[in-house]
């Protein structure tokens, strides 16, 4: 008697993408029982079919990342994998934090798609070598946040990448030049700013390093 498949919801906005990843599962034990285009739609997909496994594309319309936070907290049986382009090792962290239990690469060779699934259901991590190690990095340096006094807002406290960006802010790099020393995205650098000033309460990045300034100048 053969195993029941694994079920599998495939979101992505291209449909090249879905069609490739369709013929890697053939065959292989997986059944497709859902599509989508964007975030929403596979949310809505997952509640209905209750898949196994929900393979979300990052950055698909509506946000991956926000899907898979949904996914997880409603379906808490569903095991949610992303899938993308993006080597940021920032994305990955977002997805880590929503709950995803692999982020696998688009540019994977799509005969080793079915193994890397299988192993996410065994329990077993799927995750990009060259991101292994950055990972590795955020561990050891958590619980090690700096804390930014700051004069008129004691407390609040930066990550270590916020840190890096608010530093280089100071400095007066520009967006791309930030991206470039970080080697992630300006799309990320422009969300790390805004979760900077939102934490500062500030408006903008002017600001921003103006109270920085204020805070390493010396007391009188």
């Amino acid at each position: 008697m053969n195993a029941e498949p694994v079920t599998v919801l495939l979101a992505d906005d291209h449909d090249a993408v879905r069609a490739r990843i369709r013929l890697a599962l053939a065959g292989e034990g997986f059944e497709v029982v859902a599509e989508a285009a964007d975030g929403p739609g596979a949310v809505e997909a997952a509640e209905r079919e209750r898949p196994d496994i929900a393979l979300l594309d990052v950055n698909m319309p509506g946000s991956g990342i926000k899907a898979a936070e949904e996914i997880v907290q409603r379906l808490p049986r569903t095991v949610v994998v992303m899938l993308t382009v993006s080597r940021d090792d920032d994305d990955l962290f977002a997805a880590l934090r929503a709950g995803a239990s692999g982020y696998l690469l688009k540019d994977t060779d799509p005969s080793r798609l079915p193994f890397a699934l299988r192993g996410v259901l065994d329990g077993e991590a799927a995750l990009p070598r060259g991101l292994v190690a950055r990972l590795i990095e955020e561990f050891r340096t958590r619980g090690k946040r700096r804390r930014l006094p700051l004069m008129r807002q004691r407390g609040v406290e930066l990550t270590e990448r916020e840190w890096e960006v608010l530093e280089f802010l100071h400095d007066g790099l520009s967006t791309a030049e930030i991206a470039e020393r970080l080697k992630i995205s300006p799309v990320t650098v422009r969300r790390h700013v805004s979760e900077i000033l939102k934490k500062l309460r500030v408006t903008s990045r002017e600001e921003a390093v103006r109270l920085m300034q204020e805070d390493q100048e010396p007391s009188p």
